[in-house]
């Protein structure tokens, strides 16, 4: 017997009154979400596949329990939603953007829980890495191909590397800037590289930078704007790559971080920090260009990341990584990361040495570990 089915753990808000009755928020927010991107509630209603009169009916049951209305209509403009709707939908996209990948490592650790339980039990590479959306594709894709399970548990880089190294997962995933910080960010992750017991496999070359309002209202051009007064910055989290290499432009400029309003905020992936400024929470942000375009911001670039699986070499002629290999290096893959805004996918899948991967950089790191 083996098991036919694919853990999933989604989040949904409800309002809880004084009584203890709940509201739901689930289908009003797919109802808002629908309107706002097609302009008018005909199409909202095919679009989540229900009826005209169905969402009237959650509008207005909706604006019964905020006190506060969520549409603006008119024959010639359509439909769309007031500021108060408009922050209600934020809020939702920030708190998925903030949970979706803890809900996805944990569906991945119940599915190898459940798995465990058939006595046909099948083999799984086991993933650890930073959130991207390559890798989100990655999994999805994998499902998809019927290739053989993939466990995920987003990490840091460092937490990523640690494990490879303690053989708690078969590749850690993790980001290198090309340029004048690539030493420095591959000296950080030196202690958890070993040229002779590791290779890398490169996955896609990604563009970083600041995230700001459309039409840019508080000029903000690089690092060094980050210190004007007025402008409210949100970070990444402790240990997470983007926040050190934030830390490194920071030091090159002598700007000390204490000066920056929000320095110490933390947010878990691309998608927060966008939603966080779209949202009108923050006003800049660092992260790949893909979460800039998804939520209507501008983008300013500041560095091309490279994202690497780092394996242990004698693992590379498994069945389960060449599986892996093969699927990296596949047409489809390819386009699914070529059509990612700020995405590269040359030398997709491609094998390296340290030393092929970082040149000198990896030599001088390794030495001064």
């Amino acid at each position: 017997m083996t098991y036919k089915f694919q853990a999933r753990l989604n989040s949904e808000w409800v309002l809880e009154k004084p009584s203890g009755a709940v509201f739901p928020l689930g289908e009003i927010l797919r109802l808002l979400a629908a309107i706002d991107s097609v302009g008018h509630i005909a199409g909202a209603c095919r679009s989540c596949q229900i009826s005209y009169r169905h969402a009237w009916g959650l509008l207005r049951n909706a604006e019964k329990e905020f006190g506060m209305p969520l549409l603006e209509t008119s024959r010639r403009q359509g439909s769309k939603l007031t500021d108060f709707a408009r922050h209600l939908l934020w809020a939702n996209r920030r708190m998925d953007a903030r949970l979706s990948p803890m809900l996805e490592s944990m569906a991945s650790e119940l599915q190898e829980e459940l798995e465990s339980l058939y006595p046909e039990n099948k083999p799984r590479l086991r993933l650890h890495a930073s959130h991207g959306f390559a890798v989100e594709g990655l999994m999805q894709m994998a499902g998809d191909h019927g290739l053989s399970p993939i466990e995920l548990r987003y990490r840091t880089a460092l937490e990523a590397l640690a494990s490879l190294n303690q053989n708690e997962c078969d590749l850690a995933g993790f980001q290198v800037p090309a340029g004048e910080f690539e030493e420095a960010i591959v000296r950080h992750y030196s202690d958890w590289l070993d040229a002779d017991k590791h290779c890398l496999i490169f996955l896609a070359q990604r563009q970083t930078g600041m995230f700001v309002q459309p039409g840019n209202p508080k000029n903000i051009h690089s690092i060094a704007d980050l210190v004007k007064p007025g402008v409210r910055f949100v970070n990444r989290q402790v240990g997470s790559s983007t926040r050190l290499l934030v830390g490194l432009m920071l030091e090159r400029l002598n700007i000390d971080p204490r000066r920056i309003h929000g320095y110490d905020s933390s947010e878990f992936t691309h998608m927060a920090i966008a939603a966080h400024i779209a949202s009108g929470m923050a006003d800049v942000g660092i992260g790949v260009e893909t979460a800039a375009w998804r939520c209507g911001l501008d983008f300013i670039p500041l560095a091309k990341e490279r994202y690497f699986f780092a394996v242990q070499r004698d693992s590379l002629n498994s069945p389960l990584m060449q599986q892996l290999l093969a699927l990296l290096s596949s047409k489809a893959y390819s386009d699914y990361v070529g059509q990612l805004v700020g995405y590269d996918a040359s030398d997709l899948g491609k094998v390296l040495s340290l030393q092929q991967a970082f040149g000198k950089a990896s030599e001088r790191s390794t030495t001064r570990a």
